[in-house]
């Protein structure tokens, strides 16, 4: 029964793609939420303004959430490369590993030691110091985005490496190579402009949303105008950096492209780009299109000319190339319809961030009441919190998706990967466990933010998660009174 339909290489992709999926709903909000928190800070530090210390104590919780749910995922994730993918792990061990381990012994522990020093020494450093802590917590969630990507991007472009004949797997001879890999440093500012979107929109919706009741208005409101003017800066950088990465897998991935793209067979000169596609998958072909002539070639070359090779004339290059090495039988055709359609999405919604931010910006302008006029608005901006996520999830099956059928690409397929010990019935369990921990785990997170929207910024601790005593003052958690059980 357990077999019906069911495989271990199936599962254990399923799983895979499932909890990082997960894991990424909250990496991109934590390292955005951070700046975002960093800003709010350091603007108090320059203005003496207390609105900004309370906003920066007020989202420094929804960070402090996000971040021990990332941790928790991110440790489910790594768990999977030795249970479903040993394959994997034993072939990329050599390369893998030191990424991952500079990421646990550097960034994460820089990262995870200044959170603590930022929430309980509000009233012990002066505040520039203490604005300098979460500085530093930032940096740390970037350099983790860093090595992790450096990983992820030798499996999308693989560099600075050899085959050891004897074993078959690959080693590191040049570590230079896979830190200053072209991949990575495409991929990272793109990566690093969604998380500013992410935590710029969640926090402008969560705003809306108070507006709309009238609550705290003056808080929400200059929460909001950080929230937007970091939004629009990401948004624009996410368009640009975005536009660099694409153009760069027309001859690094040239299938991821054409199925971004919806081409079966080679564009003409005329370049034209479909707004709409559907496909017989099956058979390779388009079936039908709605295209506007040269913006395929504008947006790949920056100019009215051009052609961009199609998945049938890459298919044939790809076997002539791999057929030596993995079979005439290999299937590199990626799944087009999910490649064509995330990229409109991520596409779509850069342009959309950058027009409700410039929007926002505008209605909440000092001096006027716009904002709190424009209902309709505020509406739009609240149910926007939730679109981040759904691009950070585009946006990783056309990264993930497009490298089929390698998960190293051009050494290493996906079916190769997996491990020879899984079992259907044992991945079936714990697919099973993983999505009801996921899901108990995101309506925490989802219950706890909510909490502290509907508290309100009032009840933050203005001495920084302090306790205080009957006389209003500030207890030492580290005192000898603190250790009085009497």
């Amino acid at each position: 029964m357990l077999n019906a339909g069911l495989t271990v290489l199936g599962l254990s992709r399923f799983q895979f793609a499932m909890t990082t999926v997960f894991h990424f709903f909250f990496v991109p909000f934590s390292i955005g939420l951070a700046f975002v928190v960093a800003v709010m800070e350091t603007m108090y530090v320059f203005n003496k303004d207390e609105a900004y210390k309370k906003m920066a104590q007020f989202w420094g919780k929804m960070f402090l959430y996000s971040f021990a749910v990332g941790v928790v995922t991110g440790i489910i994730q790594e768990f999977q490369f030795g249970m479903n993918w040993s394959e994997y792990s034993r072939f990329m061990g050599d390369i893998f590993g030191a990424p991952l381990a500079i990421e646990a012994l550097a960034a994460f522990f820089m990262e995870s030691t200044f959170i603590g020093l930022w929430m309980f020494t509000w009233e012990r450093f002066k505040p520039g110091i203490h604005a300098l802590f979460i500085w530093l917590v930032a940096l740390g969630s970037s350099l983790s985005a860093v090595w992790i990507l450096a990983a992820n991007s030798f499996m999308q472009n693989p560099v600075g490496f050899a085959i050891n004949k004897s074993t078959g797997r690959v080693v590191m001879t040049s570590f230079s190579a896979v830190v200053t890999n072209p991949q990575l440093w495409l991929e990272l500012p793109h990566v690093l402009m969604g998380a500013g979107i992410t935590a710029s929109f969640v926090v402008a919706g969560c705003s809306a949303w108070r507006l709309l009741k009238k609550d705290h208005e003056s808080f929400y409101r200059k929460s909001l105008n950080v929230a937007l003017v970091i939004g629009l800066i990401a948004s624009l950088g996410s368009i640009a950096s975005g536009d660099f990465q694409t153009r760069y897998l027309i001859n690094q991935q040239p299938m991821k492209f054409a199925a971004m793209e919806g081409l079966y067979k080679d564009s003409t000169n005329k370049g034209e780009w479909a707004i709409y596609s559907s496909f017989n998958t099956k058979q390779h072909k388009t079936t039908s299109s709605l295209d506007v002539p040269y913006v395929l070639n504008i947006l790949s070359y920056h100019k009215l000319s051009g052609t961009v090779k199609g998945q049938n004339t890459v298919n044939k290059e790809l076997h002539a190339t791999y057929d030596k090495k993995f079979g005439k039988d290999m299937n590199y055709y990626v799944p087009t319809k999910t490649l064509f359609w995330s990229f409109r999405i991520m596409a779509v919604s850069g342009g959309l961030f950058a027009l409700i931010a410039i929007v926002g910006l505008f209605f909440n302008r000092k001096k006027s009441q716009a904002i709190m006029k424009q209902r309709w608005f505020l509406y739009i901006m609240g149910l926007m919190l939730w679109l981040p996520f759904i691009v950070n999830t585009a946006g990783w099956f056309v990264t993930e998706f497009g490298r089929y059928p390698w998960v190293v690409y051009g050494l290493l397929t996906i079916a190769d990967a997996v491990s020879p010990t899984s079992t259907v019935g044992s991945l079936l369990f714990t697919n099973i466990v993983y999505f009801l921990l996921f899901a108990g785990l995101g309506l925490v997170m989802i219950v706890l933010s909510h909490r502290v929207l509907k508290a309100g910024p009032d009840a933050v601790d203005m001495n920084g998660y302090s306790a205080e005593d009957t006389n209003g003052k500030v207890e030492d958690p580290y005192g000898t009174e603190a250790f009085n059980h009497d």
